[in-house]
């Protein structure tokens, strides 16, 4: 497992993620994102996304997932499924039991890069590692939903993604109300754990569920 120092190349940090990293690695090929969604919840799968954007067809205010309202990332969700080249993957929460929740998010990037219909010939991934067994050249990017517009459109595509995995789970597990808080460790779930004890979509490992 590969892990990569703190970004030299443009170690500023822009208000808003820019083209800069994607322009410069251009003159190699197409260049992927790849983020995850849902490392600090208590149920259910992290999800990760890779995007190649086409440059130029940019969707309007992309940006960091967390960044935007509900509102802005369902309406970009649509947009980059429009305009860009988008895989979606996950590890389940047996996954993640399995192993750890870093080892999972980093296995669920992997298949997303290689769910692509095509290979990028460089990838940009959110965080400090570069998942194992990349079939491209990669650099891990700390905060890049931040500074890069492929992170940031594959957080967005990972974060509408999970959430709406989440609203179907609520439908077959209406005990927890997982469509309020997507798994996180809310007052409402934390009560609903302790009433109904854990479902199949609980994190076994994670507390207050792990059994020490």
């Amino acid at each position: 497992m590969t892990r990569t120092p703190p970004d030299s190349l443009f170690p500023d940090y822009p208000t808003m993620p820019d083209d800069r990293f994607e322009r410069h690695l251009a003159a190699h090929g197409l260049v992927a994102g790849l983020d995850e969604a849902g490392r600090g919840p208590l149920a259910g799968p992290v999800v990760a996304a890779a995007v190649i954007l086409d440059l130029q067809a940019l969707p309007d205010g992309l940006n960091d997932s967390k960044a935007l309202s509900k509102k802005a990332r369902e309406r970009l969700f649509e947009e980059i499924l429009a305009t860009s080249t988008v895989s979606i993957a996950s590890a389940s929460a047996r996954e993640i039991e399995a192993t750890n929740i870093r080892a999972a998010s980093l296995t669920a990037m992997s298949r997303a890069l290689h769910s692509l219909p095509l290979m990028p010939s460089y990838a940009l991934v959110d965080g400090r590692d570069i998942p194992p067994g990349f079939k491209c050249p990669a650099r891990a990017l700390i905060k890049g939903d931040a500074r890069s517009l492929s992170i940031a459109a594959a957080s967005i595509i990972a974060k509408v993604t999970r959430d709406r995995m989440m609203t179907r789970a609520a439908a077959i597990y209406p005990a927890y109300g997982f469509d309020s808080h997507m798994g996180y460790g809310s007052a409402r779930h934390l009560a609903a754990i302790a009433d109904h004890g854990p479902c199949p979509l609980h994190r076994m490992t994670f507390r207050p569920l792990r059994k020490d």
